[in-house]
């Protein structure tokens, strides 16, 4: 995803009145921005950078949904649409079932160590921001058995 396409959608939001819309990517924007200023790049936003920042906005609602009590619907379902909208920016993510046939193929000599900790720091730099990372520590559990 690109930060011009984020622009784009927003500003259509805001011909259609959207207000869920424009407000979630409104803050997808603000927060991509943020974060490249923290890294140095503000004139070059790259699209690793901004899928990264997608991901990690979607964990954060994920979790506001979580911890929300069930007594407040009302946040829960604001919470809720606001993930949905999100959700749709977010890059594909590899299953367990992706992530165990890439592991063995261009890892099998790291694989045949065992040591978890290991196939964990020569794998993670490779598949972040691919594979969400319980999903990637479960098949490595899996295969160090």
């Amino acid at each position: 995803m690109e930060l011009e396409a984020l622009r784009k959608d927003m500003v259509a939001a805001m011909k259609a009145k959207d207000k869920v819309k424009k407000d979630a990517v409104s803050s997808l924007i603000a927060a991509v921005k943020k974060a490249a200023i923290d890294e140095g790049c503000r004139d070059d936003i790259k699209e690793e950078l901004v899928n990264r920042v997608i991901l990690k906005e979607l964990k954060t609602v994920k979790e506001q949904i979580d911890t929300c009590p069930d007594s407040r619907q009302d946040l829960k379902a604001e919470y809720q649409a606001r993930y949905d909208i999100i959700a749709g920016y977010a890059p594909q993510q590899m299953d367990a079932q992706e992530v165990k046939a890439f592991l063995e193929e261009k890892f099998a000599d790291v694989l045949a160590t065992k040591n978890k900790g290991q196939i964990m720091k020569t794998v993670m730099p490779v598949l972040k921001g691919k594979a969400d990372g319980k999903v990637i520590n479960q098949v490595v559990a899996e295969l160090c058995q």
